[in-house]
């Protein structure tokens, strides 16, 4: 039940069951769903509804006063006001004011809301209908009436037009020369709340104002939701604070912090929203408001620590002492379950707000907590170094604590800077041998590397190289360098010869010398008889890239592709192999995305023209495809005549052969057409290869050329002259101008003339 606390699901239901019960059973329900939800006003309305039904008034106004300051929604309070009305109808004068107090307590606190208007004309028109039975009574009247108008048309809400509209009317029905005086005055003001009316609603749209106030989940399926309307909430809170409508600022400030008050009905959990809102109050110089805030807050997230510091650190600010005290009290609870942090950062407040011996004094119980660990000891003597300037107890702090936290490497290493502050080399040398005496080898690897460092730095060569074995022998055992940590290697003189960021090599030879320490350090691993077997059909740079550290991310340069300004968005052309000898595996990314096959027009651009306009030519086929990579890559790498080098480029037939390819006329531009019907389809092939030689050549432009090129068909495969010439001369036709037309008139008997 405990994971359902906050699902939306979960707190509808038992709305709607709460709906079907009686109200005394039904109590119970909607305390439990508040419980969860203390700022789901449409829940809070529900609750009151029900009681209101009964005519539970004492129970109607105690909910009302647990619920209404914080949930600062129009609807729940039009509820309430409706509740007040009823309740004062029959009172005559008395019931009179008190529910005109109630429409100013409501407008008070809801009236800036962007969703008031009907709040505002409902309070006019309740002003109108009260008696009056003098001229002074009239003109009181008219005067509270005027009042209410003035600030519902500075109000940007929905209706402010239609506020302003009321009020002209308002007006001139009163007085014609006065209402031209008054509505020149308020012009300027009403067309100022207008326009921050439009902008307002931009931010306000984009506010679900249905949301229940729910912790961040961070799932990836909410986070989503739960980051825009943050981020919507903050962006309306940006613009609030720029005070678009240049109104006073203490006008300004109140419906900041309305904007707020309303944002945490739906942030309620966010801490960072609480933070926002106490810091905002300080920094406008309410402190008391801020207090309050941060007050709230740890009722509505009691166990956010970061909430308490910044509230005890406002305390302090300010010089109330006790009252961080007691923050920081709160924060320790009992002792038994105080956090370490807890208890170091309530020592330093006690030495900055009670002195050293306040602080030293906590120290002792401190330690004997079963949640004491040894960052307690640090930070105590830290301070007591640094802050009291005393080194002697500095130094018994960190001897006590190493009898206890011996097996900790983080205490050593605390414990030797401490040491080298004071420059005593002899305790420091003390301390490390002490500590890997201990220290079990695999936790003992940032230890050894300090006391290398320390050498390095302050002790002489002998010692130095010592340390060096010594460090080596010890993480040889770990396997933390692997089979060659025995090794020398220059690394060690780089280890030793640099400091701080001066090094006493290039980076480049720095990197040489890591590539060659990881190469040395798995020459001896063995390898798996799959990886060598997949690793024999690799390139020498496949076979690089295979072997590089796994703390190191390489791409993946088989799966690269060269940006075409021309591609289309949404399509995935595959970069092409550049050298015949290394080929894609069967494995290599398809062009097809998603499973379905690309466009035929998407052509890749390096392809030949003939072969481009081939491709574009096929139909989408249904079915298992081929690895188009392999069979693009084996057309690469085939030999197909082009004809002379960068005149077929330069020709506009590259653009027609692929539609006449693909047309249903293609035959007359490929062979010439055959009226004999018993004809071999030997021939016919031959004809085809014999075609397609001459559209692969370049074709001669004068009549002479043409009847030699004739002469030499029909020698040679005994084809009819006036067919063979009409076909070069269909092609020439087709090749120098791309017009069928201008091909036909070399067709068939006018090619013969030519003879």
């Amino acid at each position: 039940m405990e994971d359902n606390k906050y699902s939306v699901e979960s707190a509808e239901a038992l709305a709607n069951e709460a709906l079907r019960l009686p109200i005394s059973e039904a109590v119970p329900v909607y305390e439990q769903l508040l419980a969860t939800f203390p700022t789901a006003a449409k829940y809070w309305k529900q609750y009151v509804e029900a009681h209101m039904a009964v005519n539970n008034d004492d129970a109607t106004k105690q909910i009302f006063s647990r619920c209404l300051l914080n949930c600062l929604q129009i609807p729940l309070w039009r509820c309430y006001i409706n509740f007040i009305r009823k309740a004062n109808e029959k009172k005559g004068l008395e019931g009179q004011e008190e529910t005109r107090k109630a429409f100013d307590f409501m407008l008070g606190y809801v009236g800036s809301d962007i969703a008031s208007g009907p709040v505002w004309t409902e309070y006019i028109n309740f002003l109108k209908s009260l008696p009056a039975q003098t001229a002074q009574e009239e003109s009181q009247r008219m005067i509270a009436v005027r009042k209410v108008y003035q600030k519902a048309i500075v109000t940007p809400t929905h209706h402010v037009e239609q506020h302003w509209r009321d009020y002209e009317n308002f007006e001139n029905s009163v007085s014609r020369p006065l209402a031209k005086g008054l509505l020149s005055e308020y012009q300027p003001k009403y067309n100022s709340a207008r326009a921050v009316y439009r902008e307002r609603k931009k931010y306000v749209d984009e506010i679900d104002w249905n949301l229940l106030a729910m912790p961040p989940s961070g799932s990836l399926k909410a986070i989503t939701c739960e980051e825009l309307q943050w981020t919507a909430w903050k962006r309306f809170l940006a613009f609030e604070k720029e005070n678009p409508q240049r109104i006073d600022t203490a006008s300004a400030n109140k419906r900041i912090s309305f904007t707020y008050e309303q944002c945490l009905m739906y942030l309620y959990h966010y801490p960072d929203i609480w933070y926002d809102y106490a810091t905002w109050h300080a920094k406008s110089g309410s402190i008391d408001s801020a207090i309050k805030v941060y007050q709230r807050s740890l009722k509505a997230l009691p166990d956010c620590a970061l909430l308490r510091y910044a509230y005890a650190e406002l305390e302090e600010s300010r010089g109330a002492i006790q009252a961080a005290k007691k923050v920081y009290e709160s924060l320790l609870g009992d002792g038994a379950n105080a956090t370490a942090l807890s208890h170091i950062q309530f020592i330093r407040f006690l030495r900055r707000t009670e002195g050293v011996e306040a602080a030293r004094k906590y120290f002792l119980d401190a330690r004997k907590s079963p949640n004491c660990t040894y960052h307690v000891f640090v930070a105590y003597a830290t301070m007591a170094f640094c802050m009291d300037k005393d080194a002697k107890i500095a130094h018994n702090v960190f001897e006590v604590g190493l009898k206890r936290f011996m097996h900790e490497p983080g205490y050593i290493l605390e414990y030797a800077d401490f040491l080298s502050r004071l420059n005593d080399d002899r305790n420091i040398r003390a301390l490390f041998e002490r500590a890997l005496s201990s220290l079990p080898p695999e936790e003992s690897v940032e230890v050894w590397k300090r006391f290398s460092q320390f050498e390095q730095t302050y002790g002489d060569l002998a010692s130095m190289l010592k340390v060096e074995q010594r460090r080596k022998e010890a993480l040889a055992r770990t396997g933390e360098d692997g089979a060659s940590a025995l090794q020398n290697s220059l690394q060690d003189v780089v280890s030793r010869y640099s400091f701080m960021d001066l090094w006493p090599c290039s980076s480049r030879e720095l990197d040489h010398l890591s590539r060659q320490d990881w190469l040395s350090s798995n020459a001896n691993k063995k390898v798996e008889k799959s990886t060598l077997g997949n690793d024999a059909d690799k390139s020498p740079v496949q076979m690089s890239n295979s072997n590089i550290s796994s703390k190191v991310i390489y791409p993946d340069t088989s799966r690269m592709v060269v940006y075409d300004p021309r591609q289309k968005p949404g399509l995935t052309t595959t970069a092409l192999p550049s050298t015949a000898s290394t080929l894609p595996s069967s494995n290599a990314l398809s062009l097809t995305i998603g499973g379905v096959p690309p466009v035929p027009n998407a052509v890749p651009k390096p392809l030949p023209p003939a072969l481009a306009a081939f491709i574009a030519s096929l139909p989408a086929a249904e079915g298992p495809f081929p690895d188009v990579d392999y069979v693009l890559s084996i057309c690469l790498q085939s030999t197909i005549p082009m004809g002379e080098p960068g005149k077929l480029a330069t020709q506009p037939q590259a653009a027609p052969a692929s539609s006449d390819v693909s047309g249903s006329s293609k035959s007359h531009l490929f062979k010439p057409r055959d009226r004999q019907h018993g004809k071999r389809k030997d021939a016919d092939r031959q004809d085809d290869d014999e075609s397609s030689t001459v559209q692969s050549q370049p074709l001669p432009k004068d009549a002479f050329k043409i009847r030699q090129l004739r002469k030499a068909r029909v020698g040679a495969g005994g084809a009819p002259s006036g067919a063979a010439s009409g076909a070069a001369a269909a092609s020439y036709g087709s090749v120098q101008t791309a017009s069928a037309s201008y091909g036909s008139g070399f067709s068939g008997e006018q090619s013969g003339s030519f003879g």
